[in-house]
């Protein structure tokens, strides 16, 4: 693919390796400060995210409330398309509740997991090593007698020791777990360390790959590479990508959902993944979790920010009034976002001034658009926004101002 073929579109996708979407927006993501919403968003969101397309829909932390408990049953009573999940710690009770939160749907998992890092074990849950492993195997063993679909995750595995990490993959599968989800809990990997975890378990555990076990990354964003990290896995063997709407989740938040669905759309020329994300239905599920929640996406977010498909510099204008593709890999349309804009303001050049003219009605000749091009600028020094009202303010006559005797 070179940079100025077409914007891909979905139709376009080769039929390569399949990657399946885990979306957690409604668990890691409600539980992260402001995003806090009642049942009824929980289950209008859960519906949307159903018709997005994804594989597996997180419905939220059974064990958490009452109310939780009830939102995920809900959830899977109602909403039809993802296997519906519910997470679970590796105890009786956690694991009892997600069962039953999950009782309605066609298709239900349950969720589980323990730390496995010797920080997490020693500080937070002060437990040995061998208590971990006993715990794991009787845990996930339980969750496989209400559920055919378990998936268990080592919290904190990238900071796990990796042959305590070998072992505990092999007693979860042993135990029953039919997905093994290594997460970066913390946001500290690096791409090629974290590809290299699941290569170092897809060689040291051989019934992975021969018994058809899911591995699956979940990556928060601390520095900034929950993306770049979820796709090392993929390119690792990885097939399924744990994330979020809008990339929220605990502290700085979880891989975003729809950077990498337009990443394998956009370049599949070096990621020849297929899956089942409805790429136009992206913005439309930003906007409504912006509703849900207490803020939307930032400006500058790729995707779904309002400034993503938005230009202000006169090169960039010019250049995207001539030809899109010259500033845009992407059309806004394949999205979900209706058109992009051209913002004026200080930085913008004629051609954008005089193309927003037209769209108001009035032609300009060229010397008309020199003199409101230059009465343009110094307002654009002085404003921040520059209205349509603004613009035509500028057609009338300037005062003149008389000259002191």
């Amino acid at each position: 693919m070179s940079l100025t073929d077409p914007p891909v579109t979905q139709q376009d996708q080769p039929q390569g390796p399949r990657v399946l979407f885990f979306d957690t927006t409604l668990r890691d993501g409600e539980q992260s400060p402001g995003c806090t919403m009642h049942a009824a968003e929980k289950l209008r969101m859960a519906h949307q995210i159903a018709s997005l397309g994804v594989d597996i829909l997180e419905a939220g932390f059974a064990i958490a409330s009452e109310g939780d408990r009830d939102s995920i049953r809900t959830i899977a009573r109602e909403v039809r398309g993802p296997i519906i999940a519910s997470l679970a710690r590796c105890k009786r009770e956690d694991i009892e509740a997600a069962a039953h939160s999950i009782e309605p749907a066609p298709r239900g998992r349950i969720h589980t997991f323990l730390s496995t890092s010797d920080l997490h074990l020693a500080a937070k849950l002060q437990i040995t090593r061998e208590q971990a492993l006993d715990q794991i195997a009787e845990m996930v063993a339980l969750a496989r007698t209400y559920a055919e679909d378990v998936e268990f995750s080592p919290e904190d595995a990238t900071r796990t020791d990796r042959d305590f990490l070998i072992k505990v993959c092999e007693v979860a599968i042993e135990a029953g777990a039919t997905t093994l989800n290594l997460p970066d809990t913390v946001g500290y990997c690096i791409p090629q360390d974290y590809a290299q975890m699941f290569l170092d378990v897809r060689a040291r555990i051989p019934r992975i790959d021969a018994e058809g076990i899911v591995l699956s990354a979940h990556c928060h964003d601390d520095l900034g590479l929950a993306v770049a990290n979820t796709l090392a896995a993929i390119e690792a063997g990885v097939r399924l990508a744990e994330c979020a709407i809008n990339g929220i989740g605990e502290r700085a938040g979880n891989a975003s959902l729809e950077e990498l669905a337009a990443i394998f759309t956009t370049r599949r020329d070096k990621l020849p993944y297929s899956h089942n994300i409805v790429m136009s239905k992206l913005y439309p599920t930003s906007q409504m979790l912006a509703e849900c929640i207490t803020f939307g996406a930032a400006p500058n977010k790729a995707i779904v920010g309002a400034n993503a498909f938005a230009h202000a510099a006169g090169i960039h204008q010019h250049g995207v009034m001539v030809n899109p593709l010259t500033y845009e890999i992407m059309t806004p349309e394949s999205v979900g976002v209706a058109h992009n804009s051209l913002v004026l303001g200080k930085h913008s050049g004629r051609r954008a001034l005089e193309q927003r003219y037209v769209e108001l009605g009035q032609t300009l000749t060229r010397p008309e658009l020199d003199t409101i091009y230059h009465r343009f600028t110094e307002l654009a020094d002085r404003k921040k926004t520059i209205y349509d009202q603004d613009l035509l303010t500028l057609l009338k006559p300037q005062p003149k101002v008389s000259a002191l005797a």
